[in-house]
């Protein structure tokens, strides 16, 4: 079962590609919103297109601006200025969505994805 994401302009392309081919549908945010897009707008079109968001962006791990349970999944990638470790982020990443491929279980998580773990937040 593929995962229907919402990519972010600030996710590199080499990570939406390995996603694609992983099966998934990654719907890319330049293609649908202004480049300059408020957050708000972003997380707000996420929900819309029923994905589950893709970010770089620090602001979407912030539970107090964006409570988990008010949004349809958001999954925040931390590389922290550390491109070189896009492989071995990604290999974890894509082990947990092929263990978790239904999008009903992101609905309210926050998934803060690391090189070497995956946190989830409610």
């Amino acid at each position: 079962m593929k995962l229907r994401l919402f990519s972010d302009q600030c996710v590199p392309r080499e990570i939406t590609e390995r996603l694609k081919t992983a099966g998934h549908e990654v719907v890319l945010l330049r293609e649908v919103l202004p480049i300059r897009a408020p957050d708000q707008e972003v997380i707000s079109k996420a929900q819309q297109e029923s994905a589950v968001l893709l970010s770089l962006n620090g602001d979407f791990s912030d539970i107090v601006v964006y409570p988990p349970a008010l949004h349809g999944g958001i999954i925040a990638i931390q590389l922290h200025n550390h491109p070189e470790a896009i492989p071995s982020l990604m290999k974890g990443l894509i082990s947990f969505l092929k263990a978790n491929p239904d999008a009903e279980y992101y609905r309210g998580k926050l998934l803060i994805v690391e090189p070497h773990r995956i946190r989830i937040r409610e």
